[in-house]
């Protein structure tokens, strides 16, 4: 898979994703800056949220229309209100994306109906993400599949069928260009309920590379994720969490954003091949290990014994092992103290 060029997998470091969605608090200048902070932090894209209250819900106040769970950030709040309030104006998208560019990182978007799919269809977007909520409307999966445009498809509560039906309607629509993410849909996520040893699992069951939408505080899952092989990384992103906003709760700042750039990076460095016996990095430590040597001077014919064969660094005599072996066997010449022992000393 590919988006703009770049390839996404396990050949490459993690790919960046700074969600922005609504922590530009109905600022346009704020929406400018986050992208700015988010290329000069390590992010390889930033992403915005495409819909209006409207597109996303119904303005009414019928049951399930309010928030009613003490443990949401969002408690209480409707869902036309809360929409309304989150969501990226659709006329800001483009100075946001020529933004971006301009800065040389990616800008795409998760659209939420078909309408918004034919509105970033003609602002080119690079590539499409299908938000976890939104990943079992397979009518809106086909829709974006048949752009050909690289798929980035959430998983917070899919099951493995409803996962399945989403990619067999990215693949039937023609599109082959899918990476799914594991995530968890609570916003904050903990990170005992994040479970990202699902991630190779997941690869080997759909056929695809697999990443980390990550709502956890701070970094360290998306490192662990990294080494279980996530080729994709998205997090939040704001200026400041103090600033407020309705996602700026479990959203990283600039500092933790770069961390989480050099922390991946670093991750996905240390991976390497599976190896035994020392690289060639080591080469040089090997002076270091132990070695047997000489420890007293020995006349010609002289037996070795417990206090003239000792086991010490450096490491350019026998191995300690063949310790036992020497023990007792006389040597065919005069050894000063100091010489590392070898088989042709042995007489």
């Amino acid at each position: 898979m590919q988006i703009n060029g770049r390839t996404i997998g396990l050949s490459e470091r993690p790919y960046l994703i700074a969600e922005m969605s609504g922590n530009h608090n109905h600022s346009l200048d704020r929406a400018l800056e986050i992208v700015t902070s988010a290329a000069e932090h390590g992010a390889d894209a930033i992403k915005l949220q495409t819909y209006t209250a409207d597109t996303i819900t119904l303005d009414v106040d019928g049951p399930g229309f309010t928030i009613e769970d003490e443990n949401s950030l969002w408690n209480g709040r409707r869902l036309h209100e809360l929409y309304d309030e989150a969501h990226t104006p659709w006329d800001w998208h483009k100075p946001i994306m020529d933004h971006a560019k301009s800065l040389g990182i990616d800008c795409f978007s998760s659209p939420f109906d078909a309408s918004a799919v034919d509105f970033l269809e003609e602002l080119d977007v690079p590539a499409y993400k299908i938000a976890s909520f939104e990943s079992i409307d397979l009518p809106l999966i086909r829709k974006v599949a048949e752009t050909g445009k690289p798929m980035i498809i959430s998983t917070g509560m899919a099951s493995v069928v409803e996962i399945g039906e989403a990619l067999r309607a990215a693949r039937e629509a023609g599109n082959e260009q899918v990476c799914i993410l594991k995530c968890t849909s609570t916003y904050p996520a903990t990170p005992e309920n994040t479970n990202i040893r699902t991630i190779p699992n997941m690869r080997d069951t759909f056929g695809c590379e697999v990443g980390l939408s990550d709502h956890t505080m701070g970094t360290g899952v998306s490192v662990a994720a990294t080494a279980f092989g996530a080729v994709l990384i998205e997090k939040h992103f704001t200026l400041a969490r103090a600033d407020g906003g309705v996602d700026s709760a479990f959203s990283l700042e600039p500092h933790e954003l770069q961390q989480l750039r050099d922390e991946t990076e670093r991750a996905w460095q240390s991976l390497g091949q599976v190896t035994y016996g020392g690289t060639k990095a080591e080469s040089g430590s090997r002076q270091f290990r132990r070695s047997l040597y000489v420890a007293e001077d020995m006349a010609e014919g002289e037996s070795f014994t417990e206090a003239n064969l000792r086991s010490v660094r450096p490491g350019y005599g026998l191995a300690p092992k063949h310790y036992d072996v020497l023990l007792g066997k006389r040597v065919n010449r005069a050894l000063t103290k100091g010489t590392p022992v070898s088989w042709d000393l042995i007489a």
